[in-house]
């Protein structure tokens, strides 16, 4: 029998497909009590068996206390903090928000905040990198870093005068030939730099010019959102326990990065993290917000026609630009708060999870590693309800083997606050305080061998078991990490007679005086995980 110690390596591969299903009745109520058997779920129209499958309800889970006796000091014992239990990121889309949305979501955004209670944890995150906080209780610096957040665009983008040219437009001429936002562009160049007299080619050239230049520039301001997106769905995986993302957003247009879309939902998933969405433009009209778009040109009948394109391709854009809220939010299990001026409610109804979703996977057969599209439906048979789903999912590009399936268990386990007892292991802390404000923190594991499942080969029983203690602070930041692995190799009389006391592990921290949570996961070989939680405080 030996161990080996080294750092965790956490990853994160696709293995199974997930799906998270909040069913809906017609009053708007989430609907629980549903049974896997209930659940059909479909992979480009075919019937899939679902492999795994879970109801879901948001809730603190228990940290318990296993401290045990500090032999160093008997005088002082670790005492049970109050560990958290929610984390909530709002990211804010300061570079597409215009300043009266943001600020008016801002407002709304106070005002939630003093309903915080004592486990809760948040954190503010901009797509600009401006101003950000990250997870505390601190209402004070949380409200410093709110009013802090202004738009900032990038530079250029949308202001195109001479054709004027919106995302939607330019996306539309490049990748959708669309001629007839092509004819706009062209004849709103002809008014405004050849006083409306057409002269060649020279104001097609400039529209296909203009669109270029500004899809350009689109396509780096939803490129700058989407690594936003994917930093704090990483960092707020993080965390422990109870965990939402709510995405403050006028919405944008996501013609060409689909994948990395699919990507963030799919770690959000993975991780049991719900992104929840806020269309911070309120119950708006398209048509009155269109009209300032378009400078006034000469007033003919043809540049009139120009104006109505112009519109026209303005409420198809507001439309589009909801697309990517709409599908975040549904992919994960989240909540899509839109048309709607009463965003006090919204972000009361954001900061919380749904109170019964379902989670649904399965291991698609022959699935080719080709990256390519697969549509999904998850359908209820005889009943009317509204199913909120994602919509599809890429097949990967190679398969993940059995160390990275271990990995992303053991990951899972590590950042979740659930307790399973499925491995006879015992979880003890303590301490020893070499001054004032250096102490170490002791993780005691003892794991009762007997009990495990071994498989013969060679006249020894056989089996590794890994074991990781996490170290998160008061606000459930992780701080560190130690991985051993414990290698069994033993004859039937050791197994039967030398463990009888069980197999003692010890690994060590050095922390300063706080409130601490420790985390201990074990994985054997045969898949099977425990997990316990012990809380620490240090004077």
């Amino acid at each position: 029998m030996s161990t080996q110690e080294s750092e965790p390596t956490f990853r994160v591969k696709v293995n199974l497909v997930e799906v998270r299903v909040v069913v809906r009745d017609a009053q708007g109520h989430t609907v629980g009590g549903l049974k896997k058997e209930d659940f059909q779920l479909l992979d480009n129209g075919k019937p899939q068996v679902i492999t795994k499958f879970s109801v879901e309800q948001p809730g603190p889970k228990p940290v318990t206390q296993h401290a045990g006796e500090i032999p160093e000091n008997p005088d002082q014992q670790p005492t049970v903090s109050t560990a958290p239990e929610r984390y909530i990121a709002y990211v804010f889309d300061d570079v597409h928000l215009q300043f009266d949305s943001l600020a008016q979501a801002r407002t709304a955004a106070g005002h939630y905040l003093e309903s915080l209670s004592a486990t809760d944890r948040v954190a503010i995150y901009t797509t600009s990198g401006r101003g950000e906080i990250d997870f505390t209780d601190d209402r004070a610096r949380l409200h410093d870093a709110l009013n802090g957040v202004i738009p900032h665009p990038v530079s250029g983008s949308g202001t195109s005068e001479c054709p004027h040219m919106s995302y939607y437009m330019a996306d539309m001429i490049q990748n959708h030939q669309d001629t007839q936002a092509l004819e706009a562009a062209t004849q709103d160049a002809v008014d405004c730099a050849f006083a409306g007299v057409a002269k060649g080619n020279g104001a097609e050239h400039m529209a296909r010019n203009a669109a270029t230049m500004e899809l350009h520039l689109g396509e780096h301001e939803t490129q700058i959102s989407l690594d936003t997106l994917k930093r704090v769905v990483r960092r707020i995986a993080a965390m422990p326990g109870q965990r939402t993302v709510v995405l403050v957003s006028p919405g944008f247009l996501n013609p060409e990065q689909h994948q990395e879309e699919s990507a963030i939902a799919q770690q959000a998933l993975h991780s049991g993290i719900v992104i929840n969405t806020l269309d911070a433009r309120g119950l708006y009209t398209v048509g009155d917000d269109a009209s300032k778009r378009v400078p006034p040109r000469h007033l003919n009948a043809i540049f009139a026609n120009v104006d109505s394109t112009y519109s026209q391709y303005a409420v198809r854009e507001k439309t589009a630009d909801a697309d990517i809220l709409q599908g975040l939010a549904d992919a994960t299990g989240g909540t899509f708060f839109h048309n709607n001026n009463d965003l006090n409610a919204g972000f009361r109804r954001l900061a919380a999870a749904p109170e019964y979703s379902y989670l649904l996977a399965f291991s698609p057969q022959n699935l080719k590693l080709d990256g390519q599209f697969h549509a999904l439906k998850v359908v209820i048979e005889g009943q009317k309800f509204n199913i909120q789903a994602r919509k599809g999912y890429y097949a990967p590009k190679q398969a993940a083997g059995p160390e990275e399936q271990s990995s992303r268990e053991i990951e899972e386990a590590v950042f979740s606050r659930e307790e399973y007892e499925k491995i006879p292991v015992q979880l003890h802390t303590e301490f020893f305080k070499s001054s004032e404000q250096d102490a170490k923190l002791s993780v005691l594991i003892r794991l009762d061998a007997r009990r495990l499942r071994f498989r013969k080969l060679e006249g020894r029983n056989r089996n590794d078991v890994t074991i990781v203690s996490a170290l998160f602070d008061r606000n459930g930041k992780f701080l560190s990490g130690n991985e051993k692995t414990l290698q069994m190799r033993l004859k039937d009389e050791t197994l039967h007679s030398k463990l009888i006391s069980g197999v003692t592990l010890k690994t060590s921290f050095d922390v300063r005086p706080g409130s601490y949570l420790v985390r201990l996961v074990v994985r054997d070989d045969e898949g099977v995980v425990a997990a316990q939680n012990g809380a620490v405080e240090i004077p």
